[in-house]
């Protein structure tokens, strides 16, 4: 199963929280090619609606469209550039990355460097990567020069271009979460192929989200959804070292992973669950006691509140330059949020209890 080309498209185009321009550009026109409306908020979050056979309901499907990197905090006087971090970012993992600043005249390249450890003692060695144990070397023989080329605020991203591997699995950074903007994106274009649900459809790329949900929070003001499913990414459990425990058992190929908890709204389980059986589709679960950490956490509090689920998709080596899908799971999640909106009608019981 070779990569879809708009996920491609989508997964080369970076996107750090608050300057999600290239993606959503990428999206927007995509969605513009079927939507009946397409719009962009004041923070960037876009939605692409598609009209239903009634007003009501009216399903949001959310992925978020930014992804984890890096900001320029100091130049030194001998050219390096000092970084904080914009999302989570392990330390051990940007170890001798190549990378990409992102100024306003175009892409500077540069590599993330770090004391030799030969030139560490035992005791340094035992101790775990910080960030501000690494500078990023773009080449700059003095402060002046790099100082012409990038500015303090500019942003930074990996360097690394999505790389399909056997068995449909799929290999990039950013799958977190340009996965869930593309299934978000193809659910609202095969709702609106196949026609005949009930309510419309709203597919949406949010913004912010690895730094607060703050996008997805101010969208669920303003659209007001009747109900909604955030598409994101949970860790596969088939990976060493990853145990299955209180993270559920969902490694790659196992489907869509069914959020249980607090936050999510049963009836809207009741309803996946219905149609994943009815559909044939394999599902997994994952329990969260209270926070999902996701844009459902946001969203269920906008307004009268929001009935949310969470539906993932496994994905080993979160937070990496090398996040690794199986792309299959990311068409079963596909093929049971269209199903759940086709079956959606004008008094589906929405309520707790």
């Amino acid at each position: 199963m070779p990569a879809p080309e708009l996920l491609q498209k989508l997964l080369t185009a970076p996107g750090p929280p608050g300057h999600e321009g290239r993606p959503a550009r990428v999206w927007r026109e995509a969605a513009e090619a079927f939507a009946d409306e397409v719009t962009t908020d004041r923070l960037g979050t876009t939605v692409a609606r598609v009209s239903g056979a009634g007003a009501a309901p009216l399903m949001a499907v959310v992925g978020h469209i930014d992804e984890i990197a890096l900001l320029v905090s100091h130049v030194s006087e001998k050219g390096f550039l000092h970084v904080v971090q914009s999302g989570g970012w392990d330390p051990q993992v940007l170890v001798g990355q190549r990378v990409e600043v992102h100024t306003r005249d175009g892409i500077v390249p540069g590599v993330v460097g770090r004391k030799p450890p030969h030139l560490t003692d035992a005791e340094e060695r035992k101790k775990a990567m910080r960030l501000k144990d690494l500078h990023v070397d773009i080449g700059a023989k003095d402060g002046d020069e790099a100082r012409s080329l990038v500015a303090v605020g500019d942003q930074i991203v990996i360097a690394a271009e999505p790389l399909e591997l056997p068995n449909g699995r799929l290999a990039s950074r950013a799958l977190d979460n340009r996965l869930g903007v593309y299934v978000a994106i193809e659910v609202a274009r095969r709702v609106k192929e196949a026609g005949g649900n009930a309510g419309p459809v709203a597919g949406v790329a949010a913004v912010q989200e690895e730094i607060g949900a703050h996008g997805a929070r101010v969208m669920a003001y303003g659209l007001e959804p009747d109900l909604a499913v955030i598409v994101d990414v949970t860790h596969a459990t088939d990976a060493p070292g990853v145990e299955a425990g209180e993270l559920g058992e969902h490694g790659l190929g196992a489907g869509p992973v069914i959020t249980r908890g607090a936050i999510v709204n049963r009836a809207v389980n009741d309803l996946l669950d219905e149609v994943a059986a009815a559909e044939g589709i394999e599902c997994s679960t994952e329990a969260a006691g209270s926070r999902t950490g996701t844009d459902a956490d946001a969203m269920h509090l906008s307004r009268e509140g929001v009935p949310v689920a969470v539906v993932s998709i496994p994905l080993r080596y979160m937070h990496s330059p090398v996040e690794v899908v199986d792309l299959a799971d990311v068409e079963a999640v596909i093929r049971l949020l269209t199903a759940l909106a086709l079956r959606l009608e004008a008094n589906t019981s929405l309520a707790r209890w």
